[in-house]
């Protein structure tokens, strides 16, 4: 005859701490994967934000005043407007950096612009990432465009 033996209360507590260590690596897994996936999503809007403005750009480069802190600036104002959905104040929290090299206009010497998007304080939900990475991140956007017109003369 086989007795079925019940386990002993320790054996139940052993499991109970197993199964919260377990879970609590399983959270701070999941948090942080979820906070990569939201620096992810906002790099990648900052790059469509910076593709719209360089594009823009390479049609109408005197559209910019190349410091993008007043409002009017044509190029940046297309940066901002992209990023409303991703960043709260998009003004107030992102630089912009318009830059051309070459002439302003199509001709034998190519024009280039680059536009650069910088969001410095990306801020982290996961407060243990935090201890090692600091509270918030930067994410950069740089992208490379050439003018395409007017033509010069």
């Amino acid at each position: 005859m086989n007795k079925c033996t019940q386990p002993s209360q320790n054996e139940r507590g052993q499991s109970m701490v197993e199964l919260a260590l377990t879970i609590t690596i399983l959270m701070v897994l999941l948090a942080g994967t979820i906070d990569l996936g939201r620096a992810f999503f906002t790099w990648l809007a900052m790059r469509d934000a910076a593709q719209e403005g360089a594009s823009y750009a390479s049609i109408n480069p005197s559209a910019t005043d190349l410091d993008c802190t007043v409002s009017t600036d044509q190029i940046c104002l297309r940066i901002w407007d992209n990023l409303q959905q991703v960043v709260k104040d998009p003004l107030a929290d992102v630089k912009v950096d318009v830059t051309y090299s070459g002439p302003h206009c199509l001709g034998s010497s190519i024009g280039k612009i680059t536009v650069f998007i910088d969001y410095t304080n990306f801020n982290l939900m996961m407060p243990f990432l935090g201890i090692f990475v600091g509270n918030s991140i930067p994410i950069r956007a740089t992208i490379n465009d050439t003018i395409v017109a007017p033509m010069c003369h």
